[in-house]
């Protein structure tokens, strides 16, 4: 009997969504999937943690409600660093002013350079963005 060489025609099965059934949230072993991506550095280590295979972990990669859910997990873990950081600004900009006065010459002009590096991307930054906000009211008009 000879072997079938064709492809296999994908069920409906094999295109089941990743949901429950419950709205848009992702099935268990989905978010699991996510969590795993945003702890590990590899697709493979992921999949691992996950307790799902490489090609499921890869084939829920090239799915939209996947990469949506997957992108918004992202965000929130930037936007939980970025709350860090902007906690620790304060003290990182006392320890520069702290340095413009250290009677070390390297470290206070390492200071004042990384000051008004700063400033003066802020400054570029705000003025970018009042640019951009008054080229998009011109746009709506």
């Amino acid at each position: 009997m000879k072997a079938n060489t064709q492809p296999r025609i994908k069920s409906d099965q094999d295109r089941r969504p990743l949901s429950r059934g419950h709205g848009d949230k992702l099935g268990r072993k989905a978010e699991a999937a996510i969590v795993a991506l945003l702890a590990h550095a590899t697709i493979p280590d992921a999949a691992r943690s996950a307790g799902v295979s490489e090609t499921s972990l890869w084939r829920w990669l090239q799915r939209e409600d996947f990469r949506k859910a997957y992108r918004a997990a992202q965000e929130r873990v930037f936007d939980g660093a970025l709350g860090s950081l902007q906690g620790a600004t304060t003290a990182a900009v006392d320890a520069l002013q702290r340095n413009l006065s250290c009677k070390n010459p390297s470290a206070e002009v390492s200071a004042a350079r990384t000051i008004l590096d700063f400033t003066m991307r802020a400054r570029e930054l705000l003025d970018l963005t009042a640019r951009v906000e008054a080229l998009e009211a011109a746009s709506k008009r």
